[in-house]
């Protein structure tokens, strides 16, 4: 009997520029468009196995090791859905194709980073899920650099530039929670669509104007105007929030302080006659993503290590301290007086990425589900 399953693993996206609202919550358009840096999946990604059977009972989802309800009218009710009616055209088109569309099908997904928390953890497994079923619009679906275009009838993924165009941008992600978020994306931008005036003024006037400007910063490398851009972005998206009714919060202590940090920061570099050495950008979570130029990223681990001390030693895996000892420390004529020190936990981990490629499919030896179609016991 013929088994008709797929394996595949895609990354992490981080938006430099958000979209935080939907017009249509069934297809999953967006209000506004957005632009996004595809993180390297070697460090961060979501792996993803499906399979359809005829003699499953109903679609069944399990997530990192726990069964998940598909609710109806959800968005992965609507992704398996819409999969299926492409499916029924390809059917259509020749007869002799298996009836897949008129089977169940089952889903495994595992994140090797914490879920919920706002590192775009339903995008890459939602890529990884439709990489081998049906086209996407999620914007990790492409590697590098890309764009979610948002006319006001349709969306649709482009690239902007691909990963060897700019490849000495790195990511330190600050783990500050991987706890699940109190207020879930889905139901808080519902809650600012309907309620924040803001909302609208930033989806007519500001993030049209910012999408030309930082998609040609990325053209010409210009690391200056594309840092500007994506932390008064990413500053903007937490006052939408701010600005909704009743206010949603994302971000508490430990992520302004990260922000203040990155600020005195350029400061220094600015005022010694230099630019912006880093971006800092928040999603719907306190977990920081700061962007910058490799040359940069080990003056800021260091300065992240002052202020949060880890518990686990620092993963190098660019090899920037060369097996030295991390030592936490800022660059001369740095106010530390900017932020207080914390206690050790209060960034949980730190992650060094890059800019990375898009989706992989992968071999049945690391597919997710056994042979009796339910989750691989994991050792």
């Amino acid at each position: 009997m013929s088994v008709y399953q797929a394996t595949a693993s895609a990354p992490v996206n981080i938006a430099c520029i958000k979209y935080w609202g939907k017009r249509d919550t069934k297809l999953i358009l967006p209000t506004n468009s957005s632009l996004s840096v595809t993180l390297d999946q070697d460090h961060l990604r979501s792996t993803t196995t499906s399979r359809a059977d005829p003699s499953f009972e109903k679609d069944r989802l399990w997530l990192n090791g726990s069964e998940e309800e598909i609710k109806e009218g959800g968005r992965l009710a609507t992704c398996i859905r819409e999969m299926k009616g492409l499916r029924r055209e390809v059917e259509a088109k020749n007869p002799n194709e298996p009836k897949l569309s008129t089977y169940a099908v089952h889903i495994c997904s595992r994140n090797n980073f914490p879920t919920a928390a706002g590192l775009a953890s339903s995008a890459s497994g939602f890529a990884a899920l439709d990489l081998h079923v049906a086209p996407s619009l999620v914007a990790s679906l492409h590697g590098r650099w890309a764009q979610l275009q948002a006319d006001g009838s349709d969306s649709l993924a482009v690239e902007v530039a691909p990963q060897s165009h700019w490849p000495d941008i790195h990511a330190l992600i600050c783990v500050v929670s991987d706890d699940k978020k109190g207020t879930s994306s889905t139901s808080g931008m519902q809650r600012t669509v309907e309620t924040s005036p803001l909302l609208q003024h930033r989806i007519k006037h500001v993030v049209p104007k910012r999408m030309k400007a930082i998609s040609e910063a990325i053209l010409a490398k210009d690391f200056d105007t594309f840092a500007r851009i994506t932390m008064q972005d990413s500053n903007q998206f937490h006052a939408v929030c701010l600005d909704t009714d009743p206010p949603i919060f994302y971000m508490n202590d430990v992520s302004r302080s990260i922000i203040a940090l990155v600020t005195e920061y350029n400061r220094v570099s600015v005022e010694k006659g230099g630019k912006l050495k880093a971006a800092y950008t928040y999603d719907a979570g306190p977990n920081a993503v700061i962007y910058a130029p490799k040359e940069n990223v080990r003056e800021i681990v260091s300065m992240i290590v002052k202020y949060f001390p880890q518990a686990e030693p620092f993963k190098d895996p660019f090899g920037l301290f060369a097996n030295q000892t991390l030592t936490g420390n800022v660059v001369e004529g740095f106010n530390a007086a900017v932020a207080k020190p914390f206690e050790v936990g209060a960034v949980k981990g730190l992650i060094h990425t890059r800019v990375g490629d898009g989706p992989r499919v992968l071999g049945e030896g690391e597919a997710l589900l056994g042979a009796n179609g339910l989750p691989k016991v994991v050792a």
